[in-house]
This record gives structure tokens, C-alpha cells and sequence, in this order.
């Protein structure tokens, strides 16, 4: 008896409709897009009808559109959103990726619901909780380690969805109140300002300066693709790829990357979530578009390796410069450099400055701009001019495999075509019957015809004649018979979609904390009934709904104690550690216990105020 194997999900983000696209045919199993409001990048918001075209698009691999309106929502919101949910449930979305627990207590579709990173899911006791109101998934914090990760998986069984790829948030996702407490612009309601990629200055309680007028709270990107295998080991089901704000090229060649590292580490009893085999023209490879430097962040074990020099693309390092003219320089590769190609390089004080290539000529290369340019300075490749080139003119085709069966019929022939997930469609022509002139070539052109599928998104393994005698059919009949099994096949595994519906049932299961303070993200009257039903005495309000701005703004597993070897011993500062920017201090709180910083500010007032606590 055959065991079911576990379906593993390559997922990948969606700016637009021509983003989404590109991620199916570069191999996605599914995609994520924002709704029209409500989603955690505002900027990146998508009409209903392109996300229909999208869902419509990769169902025909059997490939998953998941929607996110994954902010908290206001009171007089709740009821926008609800529509929002219901449109896009119509329109056939396979999961719908939320924060607001409000939306729980609004009556929903039959959708599976996918709990948000910004839900912070990183205490197994929440996410057990989480499974047991009825999510089908959740997305865990990225601080997690494969130990901890191990341990989840073997006390739950929700489906696990991880980050392998892309843009890392310094603080725990959700929890970051930074950008809405100095600027008004609210992580949690999609409108972040990025302050972690500002620099800062770092001192201790004297006043004496440890690092200024660094970039000390902006990471590096992650890269988790040498840790498949391990995190596929720990129970990791759906790998997401970070990037709903970034291009074509970008979803292009990093969806193509993780497609060919997952199909090698897919072991026996697992298999791909979705339909077709990717070709692509072009090598995929994720330095050469949009990154700042890569780590592997809390996998294994902390590390001091996970500051990014610059916020900015610094790309990959191709060379020390040897020597310096007037309106040129040569340095070491410079054989891997072309015309086009944008180059960056750090300065004496640290800071990124950037030109693009003019020329490359005998080893002399030709700035836009040879200022800051000295001898033995290290030159990065911030873009590889060449290879989005290719990117962009590339094809790439995403074909599934059918196998087509040619017989004979009592009044003419049938077409009946097998795809690769056993969806089977037929077509008959009735015609008459030619006794074939030439009977050893008769066959061959029946499958020269039949073969060719063209741009659909069919590749045709094999073809199999069966008839009386050999017949000639003219080439035109053949291209309809084709023509209209491909059309057929195509509409049958449409309409096949194993789509999965779910339904929230309420019940009273215990929400493991007692006391919510503003970190638990409640702006609106239908998520404090949900928290009250689940056993909860006291819900503080939102902090966006807060007229003070104080507290803690952000906790996070980076740690600048750890960072600059001030822990223990004759290293260690006075304290309390502050931050610095240019309007505000920030005082440092350590967690040794928990291995967590905190960043606080102590007071502020930003004058917005949306809904006053006392109506809460």
C-alpha cells in the first residue's frame, strides 16, 4: 500500500500580476499577493481583477494563490475588509494570511486561514492556540532555530510555513512600534517608514561613544539555501520567499534558484505541490540581483555576522583597485565587470557611495564618476547589467507532461490525452477513412502533428497509434484534433482543482496569557470580544490607539551587547546602553534569559490619534 506523501510548497511573492506570473512559470507552487487594502505593504495592493487573473493562471498548474490583508484593522474597517474576503474567496484565493484576530468574529467564508508573521509566532503555546481556533497554517517568527523548529513540529500539526529568502525585519514581526511612534506610520497597519535602516549612534550610560553613526539595526538578508534539506528534516512544509515590494527580475531569478535547490533536497515520501517542470534560459543566482550581503540569522546559533554594512544593495565583491587615473582605473577581475554595470564601494568613514560603468576597455574601467575612487579600495557589483538583460529577454517555460493515445474509431479516429496528475480528456473526429499511400510514413506524421503543443502549457512525453491499417489524415484535421484535446485537457484539470475549503467554527479554547498588553495589536472591538471568549480578562488597547507613545518599541534576538563583546568581563559598558538618531534616545533593555533587546523611548507624543482608549 502506497503512503501519502508529504506535499512541500515552494512559495513566492507577488508585487503585481506580472510578478505573480513569472513566479508560477519560474517554478513557484504558490504565490502571495496583497489584497486591495489591508495588506502589510500597502504599496504593493492589487486590484481584485488582476487577482483573479493570477488564480486563474496558476490553477492551471495546480499551483496556489494565497491573499494577504494582514494588517490590524479599525473598527470601521472590519466591515470593508469583510467584502474584500468574500470577493476574493469567490474568486477562487486557496488561503487568506491575517493578523487581526477581529476577522475571526465576523462571520467568513469557508477560506483557510494562514496566521501572519506579524502574529509573532514564535511560543509553541501560541501556536497551538493558533491550530486549535482553526488556522490550516501558520507563518513562524524567522528568529526560530531548527531546534526550536523541531520542537513545534512535534507538538503540533498545523502546516508550517518559514522564510528562506529575502529582506529581514530586526525586530520580532509585529511587535515593532518604531516607525509608528517617530514617524506615524504603523508596521502593523502596512505603512512601516523603515526606521531600523537609519543609522545610530551607540553609547553607554557616561556618554561614551561605542559605534557612531552605524547602520545598527539593519540586517542583512536571509539566506536559508544551504539549510533546506535540514529545515525540510525539521518539519518545514511551505519555504517563502520574502519581496513583495521588489521587481520582475528579482521573483524571476530568486524563485528560479530555491525551485532547482528544493527539487534536489525533496527526499523519498515527499513530493512538489504543484504541477509542470520549469526550463529557464538564464543560471539563477541571488547575488546578482537585489541583496545586502546574506546570513543564515538564528538557524544554528547567534552570530556577530548579521549587520548589514549599507540598507543599500551591495552586492557581490569583485576586486581590489590597483591603480587610478584621471577618468578611469584598473583593478583585479576586472574581466568580470561589463558596460552597464553599476558598481559600489565604502569609503574611508564607511559610507556607500555608488557609479555606473561607462566602459570597460583593456582592462581599464570607465566610470560614470571617478570621485572617491583610491587605490586598494574593495569594488562591489550592485548590478550585473548583463544578467538582467538575460533576465528580462529570457524564456521561461513551465510545461506539464500528458502523453496522448492515437486510435481508431467505428466512424473516424479519437485523441484522448493523460496529464502527469492523471486528468484525462478526450476527442473524436469523425471523418473518412483514406487508406494511406505511403503506410511506413503514416505514423510518423500522425506524431510529427500531434506532438507539437506549441505555446500551451503542455509537453507531450509521448504518443501511442493504434489503428486497423494506416490511414492518411490530412495535416489539418490533426491540428484541430490537437488543438481541441489540448483545449479540453486544459479546461478539465481547471475545473479539477483540488481547491481546499475550510470553516471557521468559534469556540472557547484558552488563549495562553491571562493579561494582553498593547503588544498583542487590538485596535478593534470585535478582537477584544475574540480574546475575552478565549478567557482573557484584560486587553489593553492597540498601541496605534495610544495618545502616549512611549514603552517598548521594539524586541528583538539581535543583540548590540553581544554584538561589541559587552556581555560580561572587562569589556562591559556602563549601563543602561543608549541609541541615538537624530530627534530621539532610545534606552537598551537586555533579556539574558530569554537571549532578547529591547529598544525604548521613554516619551513622545506623535499627535496622531485615531480612536480614543476610552471607546475601545
Amino acid at each position: 500500500m502506497n503512503q501519502k506523501k508529504t506535499t512541500i510548497e515552494l512559495l513566492a511573492p507577488a508585487k503585481n500580476l506580472e510578478c505573480g506570473t513569472a513566479a508560477i512559470n519560474s517554478g513557484a507552487d504558490a504565490v502571495y499577493v496583497g489584497a486591495p487594502k489591508f495588506s502589510a505593504r500597502s504599496a504593493a495592493g492589487n486590484s481584485l481583477a488582476d487577482i483573479e487573473k493570477l488564480i486563474s493562471y496558476a490553477h492551471k498548474y495546480w499551483a496556489k494563490v494565497y491573499v494577504a490583508l494582514n494588517t490590524i484593522l479599525f473598527d470601521n474597517e472590519l466591515e470593508s475588509a469583510g467584502k474584500i474576503i468574500r470577493s476574493v474567496y469567490d474568486s477562487g484565493a486557496d488561503g487568506l494570511i491575517i493578523q487581526d484576530m477581529g476577522l475571526l468574529e465576523i462571520g467568513l467564508p469557508p477560506i483557510p486561514l494562514i496566521a501572519s508573521t506579524q502574529t509573532h509566532n514564535y511560543e509553541i503555546e501560541k501556536i497551538q492556540f493558533l491550530e486549535r481556533v482553526g488556522f490550516q497554517r501558520v507563518i513562524l517568527a524567522r528568529e526560530l532555530s531548527l531546534r526550536q523548529i523541531e520542537e513545534i513540529r512535534s507538538k503540533t500539526e498545523i502546516e508550517l510555513e518559514f522564510f528562506v529568502h529575502g529582506a529581514l525585519c530586526v525586530c520580532y514581526s509585529g511587535q515593532c512600534y518604531l516607525s509608528e511612534a517617530t514617524q506615524g506610520r504603523s508596521a502593523n497597519r502596512g505603512e512601516c517608514a523603515q526606521p531600523c535602516r537609519l543609522p545610530y549612534t551607540l553609547t553607554d550610560a557616561d556618554g561614551s561613544v561605542i559605534a557612531d553613526n552605524k547602520y545598527l539595526l539593519s540586517l542583512k538578508d536571509l539566506n536559508l539555501s544551504r539549510e533546506i534539506p535540514a529545515l525540510l528534516k525539521a518539519g518545514i512544509t511551505a519555504f517563502k520567499i520574502e519581496g513583495r515590494l521588489k521587481d520582475v527580475e528579482y521573483v524571476k531569478n530568486i524563485t528560479a534558484f530555491y525551485r532547482n535547490r528544493l527539487d534536489v533536497a525533496l527526499t523519498t515520501g515527499m513530493q512538489r505541490a504543484s504541477s509542470g517542470t520549469t526550463t529557464t534560459e538564464f543560471v539563477p543566482d541571488p547575488v546578482k540581483t537585489f541583496n545586502r550581503g546574506f546570513t543564515n540569522y538564528f538557524v544554528h546559533k547567534r552570530s556577530k555576522d548579521n549587520l548589514s554594512r549599507s540598507p543599500k544593495s551591495i552586492g557581490v565583491l569583485i576586486g581590489k583597485v590597483l591603480h587610478v587615473e584621471k577618468d578611469c582605473f584598473q583593478m583585479e577581475s576586472a574581466e568580470l565587470l561589463s558596460n552597464g554595470d553599476g558598481i559600489c564601494f565604502f569609503d574611508e568613514y564607511d559610507r556607500l557611495h555608488g557609479t555606473n560603468i561607462n566602459t570597460v576597455e583593456r582592462g581599464r574601467i570607465y566610470p560614470a564618476s571617478i570621485e572617491g575612487i583610491t587605490v586598494g579600495m574593495e569594488i562591489y557589483r550592485n548590478h550585473d547589467h548583463q544578467f538582467i538583460k538575460t533576465l528580462n529577454h529570457a524564456n521561461t517555460k513551465r510545461k506539464i507532461t500528458a502523453s496522448i493515445e492515437f486510435s481508431e474509431t467505428e466512424d473516424g479516429y479519437s485523441l484522448k490525452a493523460t496529464d502527469e496528475d492523471g486528468i484525462e480528456a478526450e476527442y473524436i473526429q469523425r471523418c473518412k477513412k483514406i487508406k494511406a499511400e505511403k503506410p511506413d510514413q503514416a505514423e510518423a506524421a500522425v506524431k510529427k502533428q500531434i506532438s507539437k503543443s506549441g505555446e500551451s502549457i503542455f509537453e507531450i512525453s509521448e504518443i501511442r497509434v493504434y489503428w486497423k491499417e494506416p490511414a492518411f489524415l490530412p495535416i489539418a484535421v490533426l491540428n484541430e484534433m490537437r488543438r481541441e484535446l489540448i483545449k479540453r485537457l486544459e479546461s478539465k484539470r481547471i475545473n479539477m482543482y483540488p481547491r481546499r475549503m475550510h470553516a471557521i467554527v468559534l469556540n472557547e479554547i484558552p488563549f495562553p496569557q491571562k493579561n494582553l498588553d498593547y503588544r498583542a495589536n487590538v485596535v478593534n472591538k470585535k478582537a477584544k470580544e475574540f480574546y475575552k471568549r478565549h478567557g482573557v480578562e484584560s486587553v489593553e488597547p492597540g498601541f496605534e490607539i495610544r495618545e502616549q507613545k512611549d514603552g517598548t518599541l521594539m524586541t528583538m534576538k539581535h543583540c548590540l551587547r553581544f554584538q561589541f563583546g559587552l556581555c560580561e568581563g572587562r569589556g562591559k559598558a556602563p549601563e543602561p546602553l543608549f541609541l541615538r538618531d537624530i530627534k530621539n534616545r532610545y534606552r537598551l533593555e537586555f533579556d539574558c534569559a530569554r537571549c532578547e533587546m529591547r529598544v525604548v523611548l521613554e516619551s513622545t507624543k506623535n499627535g496622531k490619534k485615531t480612536i480614543s482608549p476610552s471607546d475601545f
